[in-house]
Formats: C-alpha cells, structure tokens, sequence
C-alpha cells in the first residue's frame, strides 16, 4: 500500500526549506522508461511534483500522454528546482555519466539510481555528487520503455541500497523513506555482496533462462519443435520469462557484473552436473532427495506479499548483506 508523502517527507521539506526556501518537495526522474515511469505514476499518486528528464522529444510527447509526470522535457534544466533525483537510467550511461547531466544536478539535492549492479555505480558517483546514495529496487516486467511504466510495481518488493563510509546519513535516510512509501522492504548491504546475491538471484537466471529457450528453439526435429510449441504452458511460461526479457538489461548486467556471474554460473554447472549423474546413472531415490531439498529451498526464497517482511539479521548495517 503506498503511504501518502506526508508521513515521511519531513526530512525531504526542511532540507528544500532550509536550503532552498521552497515549501515543498520535488522529484526529477531522469529516464521514463519501466522504472523511471512507474516511479513517477506512484509518486503522483502520493501527491509530489514530479519532473521528468527524457532524451527524445517522441518520448516526452508519449510520456506526457501517458502521464508519467506532471512536467516532462528533454531540457535539464527542469531538474534546477528538484531536492531528489533519481536516476533511472541504463546501467551504461550511469557508468559513463552525461557531463551535462552532472553540471545540472542540483548540489543540495538527494540523488539516487535504481541500476542493478552497484559496485561500479558506486565508484563512479560516490565523488560525481556529495549527496549520491546507491540504490536498487528489486522490481520489474520483461517490459522495458515509455509505454512500461505502472502503478504499484515496488509494493512488497525489497528496495536495497550500499552505503560506504562517503555516504550522507540524512541521504540514505530520505531514499530510505522514499523506498518505504512506495511500499518496498528496505534493506541495506554492501555493494559487493549485493552484487554477487543479484548476480545469483537476477542475472544468472536470465542465462539460465535463455539457455533453456535456446534448447527448446534450436531442436532439430520440426515435428517435435513444433509440438513442444503448442505444447507450451504455464511452467514454461513462468521459466523462460526473464530469459524472454530485455536484451540490452540482460546484456549489461553481464559485461558490469562479469565475475559474479562467473561465480555463479560455475555453480550452476555444478549443481546441474549433480542432477545430470542421478539420471544417467538411474539413481532416482537419490533425484528425488535432491528434488525434496530444492521443494525446501524454494520456500525460503519467497516472501508472501501478506506477510511481515523479516530482512537478513543486522541487514541495517552497509558492512552487512
């Protein structure tokens, strides 16, 4: 459920009061694409202003229509007036930022990214912005662009961010609060472990993903291509999903989290190894307990939206995954 702004915006108001002299927050999201957009339709929602900073005028045009932000343009400067901006950008222009973008960042604002990896974001901007603070919602569709974004797509989902010993507290606090209205569990952790558990949890299940429909499209029998096409249901559906999904996303977390999912990969191949043998050699009894103990390991893995959220022990800590 999203909790409107005036239970947590405090922090955000006096800081544009004591700073600026404004009266009121103001967000600018650079980038309307499936975060940037559902980002900006919740934040509405909670009555902000929200700015929106696109590259092309048909985007500004189709986000306008769309209604992604009550002012939306392709000029930075409509992020002067912002006391937050959050970056929602490709992971390649976060790492190799616009100077311009730079220079047009307000020096007193909140600025935050929603990129998937963040140890280079982190090195990169913790000295680009003296008020930057790394950030992750763990939220998306196999959509991607303008016509993405929706609303309620961070409710129930973990928002993490990995704070060094550079990072503002009264920034993370603000992205903390941000996170929270939006209806996200907010988690803290360090950069590097975060890196390595998204690269086993997100991007090696879009390799893993895509390998399964390459075995399925490349058979080289038509009739049995052909069959396990209309055979195709819901299982299938629900394990090719992610490997279905953006090709660039999926291409730019490998080449900014390349040792990670080395890692994780190598495990993989272990791990399917262990299961090729039991069939091969027919020892079913021993399949089965291996199938019993991941039946027990997915549990653990999911979160009933209808549940309290329990993060990781000591998760608060930026020292701590």
């Amino acid at each position: 459920m999203l909790i409107d702004r005036s239970t947590w915006n405090a922090g955000v108001r006096s800081v544009g009061m004591e700073q600026n002299k404004k009266p009121s927050a103001c967000v600018g999201i650079v980038g309307l694409g499936l975060i940037g957009g559902s980002l900006g339709l919740d934040l509405q929602a909670l009555g902000w202003q929200v700015h929106g900073l696109v590259h092309r005028s048909s985007t500004a045009d189709r986000a306008r229509a769309r209604g992604l932000a009550q002012q939306v343009s392709t000029d930075m400067g409509i992020l002067a007036d912002c006391d937050l901006v959050i970056l929602a950008l490709p992971l390649a222009q976060l790492l190799d930022p616009d100077p311009t973008l730079l220079q047009s960042l307000p020096a007193a604002a909140v600025v935050t990214d929603v990129g998937s990896v963040k140890m280079p974001v982190l090195e990169v901007w913790r000295d680009l912005h003296p008020r930057f603070v790394a950030s992750h919602p763990m939220a998306g569709t196999a959509e991607a662009g303008v016509e993405a974004g929706l609303r309620g797509l961070f409710e129930h989902r973990p928002w993490v961010a990995t704070p060094d010993k550079q990072t503002d507290p009264e920034a993370l606090e603000i992205v903390r609060r941000l996170a929270v209205s939006l209806g996200s569990h907010w988690l803290t952790a360090d950069a590097a472990n975060h890196d390595q558990a998204v690269a086993l949890i997100s991007h090696l299940p879009v390799l893993v993903s895509a390998a399964l429909l390459r075995t399925v499209g490349e058979e080289h029998d038509p009739a049995v291509a052909e069959l396990a096409r209309l055979l195709s249901s819901s299982g299938f559906a629900d394990t090719t999903r992610v490997g279905g999904g953006n090709p660039q996303l999926g291409t730019a977390m490998a080449a900014t989290n390349t040792e990670a999912i080395l890692r994780g990969l190598a495990a993989y191949r272990w791990s399917l190894e262990q299961l090729e043998a039991a069939v091969m050699e027919g020892s079913w009894s021993q399949l089965q307990v291996e199938l019993e103990r991941t039946q027990a390991l997915r549990r653990s893995f999911l979160i009933d939206p209808g549940d309290d959220f329990k993060p990781p022990h000591a998760a608060d800590s930026p020292a701590e995954p």
